[in-house]
């Protein structure tokens, strides 16, 4: 999403970060994070129902929440895709 991190950040570090440039985003250029979500595949659904029922909250800090989940479903399933194929023997790969 074309945001400079440093390599150290806590999870909050990182959702205030994120809640912030979702933000600008959501002021300047809403097509830009369309186009980051459907990227990142985030759940359309959910995040209209997150919305719809914490209206008054900070949505951009809500669509944060989001990513971060979602990526870290993502990195989940590597993980244990990378686990799962490391246990098939080499003549069973394709």
């Amino acid at each position: 999403m074309e945001i400079a991190l440093p390599e150290q950040l806590s999870m909050e570090e990182l959702r205030e970060k994120l809640t912030a440039h979702i933000n600008h985003l959501i002021n300047h250029d809403f097509e830009k994070l369309v186009f980051y979500l459907y990227r990142i595949d985030i759940n359309e659904a959910k995040m209209k129902q997150l919305l719809d029922r914490q209206q008054g909250e900070h949505a951009a800090a809500l669509i944060a929440d989001l990513i971060i989940e979602r990526q870290l479903q993502k990195n989940k399933s590597r993980r244990e895709f990378r686990q799962r194929d490391n246990d098939i023997s080499e003549e069973e790969k394709w």
